[in-house]
């Protein structure tokens, strides 16, 4: 049997060229946003490439011949946005501003979107692409924690459709947590990368769906995982961050992680040791935002995503700080810095950063990991 590695050159090279595709993509309208209006304007860039197939860097092995197919037919409901896990991030995107944003001019396009790829149909597709042949490590950690987090969102709505939707991932969603829940056990290691295999991350959205579904196996699991990595950590080297192709921070994606686990004061006491040199006098400048020199490098551009990403870590943070402790100011005034220099960056005109960054500055700009289902339980209060 032949096995194939396809990178991203494959995925490069499958951009669509013909007139059809072009017609395609000019005839996707959608409502004119409201002036001044953040959210519609992250509902467009996810509106439009949800269902755009292509350009398309997929990684996906080839086990034959018949392997060799589009994106839409190998994952029929995620093959939009570029690549896979972006595509599904771009879907929770949709379903959060239809939740938190239900008057934008969007909705009707959110919704009949989401209708159109998250069909009882398309996810049996899903599931068959996920566990046919050696899968089980396909869009791990990344990747499946933002299904995760799709499965929390709709799971959260009490909108009959977006329970329906809901029910049709639930099979996806069941084979994810199975291979999570072998996986965890044999990670030895905690993966301290400022891109996607990055477990702090992961295991933070992973949390918050095990907590939403009320999944106390992965939750006790994860929380275990998490301080027998993290408890002991000391000094987290933040000024060697960021790297030249981060978006997400290994130290404050750990810290904003261990919120999660620990109870107020005994988190307040270990992130003295894991980041002493946070400020106690307000300033902002102590962690300056990433640059990006070339928007249209899809690598470099991870830099406005270190931004928009950093800036939600650091509010996590303080949210789990004690009402006097002296280092919130520092951190809130930093996170404003990133948001604002994050949020700037964002654009359509360069599809390298549009098909992502709309959900970045979504989970930001909307709390997302800062709510009801992200808080400890009783029994992790330990």
């Amino acid at each position: 049997m032949r096995r194939i590695a396809i990178g991203s050159l494959l995925g490069l090279l499958l951009v669509a060229c013909s007139p059809e595709a072009d017609d395609a993509t000019e005839a996707r309208k959608f409502p004119a946003p409201r002036a001044d209006s953040q959210t519609d304007r992250f509902a467009l860039l996810a509106l439009d490439c949800v269902h755009r197939e292509y350009p398309n860097k997929i990684s996906h092995v080839l086990e034959s011949d018949a392997d060799a197919l589009p994106p839409s037919q190998l994952t029929p409901a995620f093959y939009g946005c570029f690549d896979w896990h972006s595509s599904v991030h771009g879907h929770w995107l949709l379903a959060r501003l239809a939740r938190t944003d239900p008057d934008t001019p969007m909705r009707e396009a959110i919704l009949a979107a989401l209708d159109r790829s998250l069909t009882e149909q398309n996810i049996a597709g899903e599931l068959r692409y996920y566990t046919n042949g050696d899968r089980a490590s396909f869009e791990r950690p990344y990747g499946v924690a933002w299904f995760l987090q799709l499965v929390a969102e709709l799971d959260e709505s009490d909108d009959p459709q977006m329970k329906r939707w809901r029910e049709n991932l639930r099979p996806l969603e069941n084979s994810i947590v199975a291979n999570m829940m072998n996986w965890l056990p044999n990670l030895a290691y905690p993966i301290r990368v400022g891109t996607h295999n990055q477990s702090a991350f992961a295991f933070g959205l992973m949390l918050d769906y095990a907590r939403q579904v009320g999944n106390t196996e992965l939750e006790q699991l994860l929380v275990a995982k998490s301080l027998e990595f993290h408890e002991g950590d000391r000094d987290c080297p933040i000024g060697y961050e960021p790297s030249g192709e981060d978006f997400l921070s290994p130290c404050l994606m750990e810290a904003d992680l261990m919120r999660r686990v620990m109870p107020s004061d005994r988190f307040a006491e270990w992130l003295s040791g894991f980041l002493p040199d946070i400020p106690t006098d307000g300033s902002a400048d102590w962690l300056e935002p990433g640059i990006v020199r070339d928007p249209t490098d899809g690598k470099l551009v991870h830099l406005d995503g270190v931004n928009l990403s950093r800036a939600w870590a650091m509010e996590g943070i303080l949210s789990a700080l004690p009402p006097e402790d002296l280092r919130r100011a520092a951190l809130q005034a930093s996170a404003d810095r990133h948001r604002e220099v994050g949020i700037a960056a964002i654009s359509a005109k360069n599809y390298e950063g549009s098909h992502w960054l709309g959900s970045f500055a979504t989970y930001l700009t909307t709390k997302r990991g800062i709510s009801e289902h992200t808080a400890i339980g009783p029994g992790n209060q330990s």
